[in-house]
C-alpha cells in the first residue's frame, strides 16, 4: 500500500539554534560534534577540566575519542550553569545511574520551555522507571525526549554515516513542531540522519534491554559457541523486548526499528560494544574483577539485567534470556549451567500467541553437554 501521509514542509527553520550537551564522554562529545557540524551554537559540560581544555584548544577528546578530530567551535566547560546559559534544548548524555542527579541540577538552570533529551539507556533500580520517567519526576512539566539507535560514538564522531531515532511524546500545534522533530532538524547533517518517533516507551525499552541481550551473546561467543546460537539469541531476545515494550504501552513497530532491532544487532555483534566485549571476556573465563584488564568500564547491561527482570516480574512476564544473564552477573551462577537451564526449557510455540509447550525431550542431555549434572 502506498504511503499517503501528507507531509507539509515547515514554514520556517525549526532547528534549535543553541544547544547544550551535558556529558563529555564518548557519545556526548560525538553528539556535540554532530550539532556543531550542523551549524549550531554548542556548549558541552564535562566533569574533567583536562577533557574540556582539550576540546576547546585542540578540538579533540583524548580520553574518550583518541585520534578523532572534532568539529571546531565546541564550547566545553566544567561550569554547568555556564554551559546551560540561554540553551534552547539540552542533550543529557551521562550514565544511567546519574540521570536523576543531573536532571535535578539542570532543571533550575534552564527555562521551563527548554526540552531535555537523554541518550542514557536503562531502568532505575527500585522505582522501575525508564530514564525519561526519572527526568519527568525531577523536571515536572518539562518536554522530555530520548535519542537512541545503532551507534558507536567513535564512528559518529569520525563523521561516518549514522542513523538514530529521536522520540518525544509532546507535540506542538503541527507535527513538524514537536520537540523530536525540532531536535532532528537540529542534528541533521550530510552524515547524521535522525528519524522521529512519538513512542517514547518503545524506544527506551529497546535501549534498556539490548545491552542485556548483548552480554548473553558475548558470553556464549566467548565460551566458543557459533553464529547460529548468536542469531537465535538476537531473535529470541527481540521477542523479549517486544513483549515488555507492548506491556508497558509501547509499539511492536518501534521495536523493529532503529532503536530496537537496529541497536540490538549492532550491540550483539561487535567487539566495539562494551556489553558484548564484557560478555565475551566472561565467557572466556575471566571474573568481573578481571575484565577490561581491571579498568573501570561502564557496562550498563550488568545493572539492566537486574532492573529489566525486576520490572518484567512485576508485570508477570518471563524473559528467559534476560533471566539467564541475571543469574550469572548477579546471582553467581556458572555460564554453562545458566545456559543449560535456558536451552533445556520446555519447547514452546513461535510466536507466543501459539499456546504450545512440551517438555524438552533432551533436557538431561543438554545439561550434560552445556552445564553440570542436574541436581
Amino acid at each position: 500500500m502506498p504511503d499517503t501521509t501528507q507531509v507539509q514542509p515547515p514554514a520556517e527553520d525549526i532547528a534549535y539554534k543553541r544547544i547544550c550537551v551535558v556529558g563529555g564522554g564518548a557519545w556526548g562529545t560525538a553528539l556535540a560534534s554532530v550539532a556543531r557540524h550542523a551549524g549550531r551554537d554548542v556548549s558541552l559540560w564535562c566533569r574533567s577540566e583536562e577533557v574540556a581544555a582539550a576540546i576547546c584548544e585542540h578540538s579533540e577528546n583524548p580520553r574518550y575519542l583518541k585520534g578523532i578530530k572534532l568539529a571546531s567551535g565546541i564550547k566545553a566547560t566544567t561550569d554547568l550553569a555556564a554551559a546551560l546559559h540561554d540553551s534552547e534544548a539540552v542533550l543529557l548524555i551521562t550514565p544511567s545511574d546519574s540521570i536523576r542527579e543531573m536532571t535535578r541540577a539542570i532543571a533550575p538552570l534552564t527555562a521551563t520551555d527548554c526540552p531535555i533529551f537523554t541518550g542514557a539507556k536503562g531502568i532505575e533500580a527500585g522505582s522501575g522507571l525508564l530514564m525519561t520517567g526519572i527526568m519527568a519526576e525531577e523536571a515536572p512539566g518539562r518536554v522530555i525526549g530520548a535519542i537512541s539507535g545503532p551507534t558507536f560514538a567513535v564512528e559518529t564522531a569520525a563523521d561516518q554515516p549514522t542513523a538514530v531515532t529521536i522520540a518525544c511524546t509532546s507535540r506542538g500545534t503541527e507535527a513538524q513542531h514537536m520537540a523530536a522533530a525540532r531536535m532532528a532538524a537540529t542534528l541533521t547533517t550530510d552524515s547524521f540522519r535522525p528519524y522521529i518517533s512519538d513512542d517514547l516507551t518503545g524506544v527506551e525499552i529497546g535501549g534498556a534491554m539490548k545491552n542485556v541481550i548483548a552480554i548473553a551473546c558475548g558470553m556464549l561467543h566467548g565460551a566458543g559457541y557459533g553464529e547460529n546460537l548468536r542469531a537465535a539469541l538476537i531473535t529470541r531476545g527481540l521477542a523479549e523486548i517486544k513483549e515488555l515494550a507492548v506491556t508497558m504501552g509501547g509499539s511492536r513497530e518501534t521495536v523493529t526499528g532503529l532503536s530496537g532491532i537496529g541497536d540490538l544487532m549492532l550491540t550483539c555483534s561487535s567487539p566495539k560494544s562494551r556489553n558484548f566485549s564484557y560478555g565475551t571476556q566472561r565467557g572466556q573465563g575471566l571474573s568481573d574483577a578481571e575484565v577490561f584488564e581491571g579498568r573501570p568500564v561502564v557496562v550498563e547491561g550488568r545493572t539492566n539485567a537486574v532492573t529489566v527482570t525486576d520490572l518484567a516480574r512485576t508485570k508477570g512476564l518471563h524473559m528467559p534470556i534476560c533471566e539467564m544473564v541475571r543469574s550469572i552477573v548477579s546471582d553467581g551462577h556458572k555460564i554453562g549451567d545458566a545456559f543449560a537451564d535456558y536451552w533445556s526449557a520446555p519447547i514452546e510455540g513461535e510466536p507466543r500467541a501459539l499456546s504450545f509447550k512440551i517438555k524438552h525431550p533432551a533436557a538431561t542431555a543438554a545439561h550434560t553437554r552445556f552445564g553440570g549434572p542436574r541436581p
